[in-house]
């Protein structure tokens, strides 16, 4: 596995150590362990002058996974690896849900508060929630890591995706001021693209609508690649089913149509939008920011003959990369945000009525959802994380148990942790 942290009575950062050297240290009682997840030990002394080798935090930012790794640029050795999974997709599919819910209520005239979007402004720099979260995780991190580890500089890999290369390898010159819609409507648009048939049924010369091969219930977007023309009967047929569930007895028509379909860019637009203000808040944190392209990392790992994984590709990141990188027995710690919970306190159903009340205190007894314990019962030992109810019995590994035979191993913190093999995953509440 990674190497261990080490800190201080003081909490100041030392060198990391081997797992086995930190073992040694906490069966002679010299430390005491301090977190388990990245697993951190605290010396029971104060360490005056100690003498500390610098590590380079180096960052592979990605729109659902993010590499991590902490490279000592002396030796090529990689101290510590990480992969932080992102939770942007389901917060932007928890709040259309909460806004549909939201608009249902309004049409159906329902007591409910206005809407107030047309008084709010939004500062400089905004970004949605689903982004924010995403530079908030790794944020996060960084300032973590900077407690537990000596580090002296920051990679971080600046790439950028050209979207419109992505979709037509051969624009060049104007034609990137000419877009799909150049001198169009959509509608208009739409109906020169389909020769103002219907897509399904190829009917002529009856009342057309704009539809969406992949619905938009099911996810879909907006996109040119993603509309099409459809007859009202083929469209109120269609409905929400997928594509190929409709087309499954006309393969042709199936094929041709998917032929059509481009893959939604949305990662890359993530990035494309997330890249500079990280950067810029990496620079506030007061130390030094490295950074290098996608083209260079690649370069530096298949010089290097390393894997394509997320920590490797951090690892690989920028001009100071060592010429030698050693990650013989490197275990990444997998790292999944799950948040803190919701303040909402009625959940609805799928109909926008309310159908549960949540309790208002969020701990019991001294616990909370998401907090890591161990717990010995006459019926055998667990380890995991608990989900609390208001009532002296907590659900771990599906299992009912009394909270005087547990003992606290981390407290919740909005991650969920996976290496060797073992997950401690979040309970349902």
């Amino acid at each position: 596995m990674s190497n261990v942290f080490v800190i201080d009575s003081d909490c100041k950062p030392l060198n990391p150590v081997h797992p086995g050297h930190a073992r040694r240290l906490l069966k002679q009682g010299k430390a005491a362990v301090y977190r388990r997840y990245p697993f951190t030990i605290l010396l029971r002394r104060v360490v005056e002058q100690p003498e500390v080798q610098p590590l380079r935090l180096k960052l592979d930012p990605g729109s659902k996974t993010t590499g991590i790794a902490l490279v000592n640029d002396a030796n090529g050795h990689v101290v510590f690896a990480a992969e932080l999974e992102h939770r942007g997709h389901a917060m932007k599919d928890s709040l259309d849900s909460r806004r549909a819910s939201r608009q249902g209520r309004r049409q159906r005239k329902t007591r409910y508060r206005k809407s107030r979007f047309q008084n709010r402004r939004r500062k400089k720099g905004w970004l949605p929630p689903s982004l924010e979260s995403r530079l908030a995780n790794i944020l996060t991190w960084v300032a973590r890591l900077c407690r537990y580890a000596p580090i002296t500089a920051i990679s971080q890999e600046l790439v950028r995706f050209d979207l419109q290369l992505m979709e037509n390898p051969d624009i060049a010159g104007v034609e990137y001021q000419q877009g799909t819609l150049q001198g169009y409507e959509v509608r208009e648009f739409l109906l020169e693209k389909w020769e103002r048939t219907c897509a399904y049924c190829g009917k002529q010369n009856v009342p057309l609508q704009v539809e969406h091969i992949h619905p938009r219930a099911n996810g879909g977007t907006s996109r040119m690649s993603n509309l099409t023309l459809a007859c009202e009967p083929c469209n109120t047929a269609k409905g929400t089913q997928e594509i190929e569930v409709f087309l499954k007895k006309k393969p042709d028509v199936l094929k041709r149509l998917l032929a059509q379909v481009k893959k939604p860019l949305k990662d890359a637009s993530a990035v494309n939008s997330t890249r500079c203000a990280l950067l810029e808040r990496l620079k506030a944190l007061g130390l030094p920011v490295e950074c290098g392209s996608g083209g260079l990392t690649k370069w530096n790992r298949t010089t290097r003959g390393l894997p394509k994984t997320h920590w490797l590709d951090a690892a690989c990141v920028g001009k100071s990369t060592p010429d030698v990188l050693s990650q013989k027995g490197v275990i990444p710690l997998r790292i999944k945000a799950t948040g803190h919970g919701r303040r909402q306190m009625c959940v609805p159903d799928k109909y926008g009525f309310p159908k549960q009340h949540k309790e208002r205190k969020k701990t019991f007894l001294g616990y909370q959802t998401g907090d890591l314990v161990k717990a010995i019962t006459p019926k055998g030992t667990f380890e995991g994380r608990i989900a609390i109810r208001h009532r002296p019995s907590f659900r771990l590994e599906k299992v009912d148990i009394h909270p005087k035979y547990m003992r606290c191993v981390q407290r919740s913190d909005g991650y969920e942790y996976t290496q060797k093999g073992v997950r401690h995953a979040p309970p349902h509440s």
